[in-house]
């Protein structure tokens, strides 16, 4: 069996199950019949749009967000799957700051159930800096089923880097 690093903290029964469809050749059928179609957010305009109304839906008191885009220099394989960033300048005497959040192109072209655990990962960031308990508690207040998005992400990374994009 070869390592599935993006499934490396999982337990063995789950990477095992995902390593028997890869040697049946049955990864694609998997993920095509849990998630059939991509979302429409491609553009930046539209991704902005729907990260603002998930982040006014749940964190309207939090500070507001300056850019949301699709970031092509992200190398999901190697690095990151978004990134939350916080840039602090200083204006006259004052010190402003504004908060980014950049995807990975790669997921302009994945199922909208992917993006949304992307994007909920990014927002709960706003308000805790950690992965921590709390975390992952706002995340799954955000979004119910955000564990079982995430696992599932990480089994279609597992498949783009085999075999490439699936969508």
């Amino acid at each position: 069996m070869s390592k599935l690093k993006y499934l490396a903290h999982y337990p063995k029964e789950y990477v095992e199950s995902i390593q028997k469809l890869i040697d049946e050749k049955r990864l694609d059928k998997y993920l095509l019949s849990k998630y059939k179609t991509c979302h429409e957010y491609k553009s930046d305009k539209a991704l902005y749009e729907y990260t603002m109304d998930l982040k006014n839906q749940y964190l309207k008191k939090s500070l507001p967000l300056s850019k949301v885009i699709y970031d092509g220099k992200i190398n999901v394989i190697n690095d990151a799957l978004g990134l939350h960033t916080i840039i602090s300048r200083v204006q006259g005497g004052k010190l402003k700051s504004k908060n980014e959040i950049r995807i990975a192109s790669i997921f302009k072209n994945v199922p909208q159930e992917f993006l949304q655990m992307i994007v909920v990962h990014e927002l709960a960031h706003i308000k805790e800096k950690q992965h921590d308990k709390a975390f992952y508690n706002l995340c799954t207040f955000m979004e119910p089923s955000y564990h079982q998005y995430e696992f599932d992400l990480r089994v279609y990374l597992t498949y783009v880097d085999r075999f490439g994009k699936l969508y």
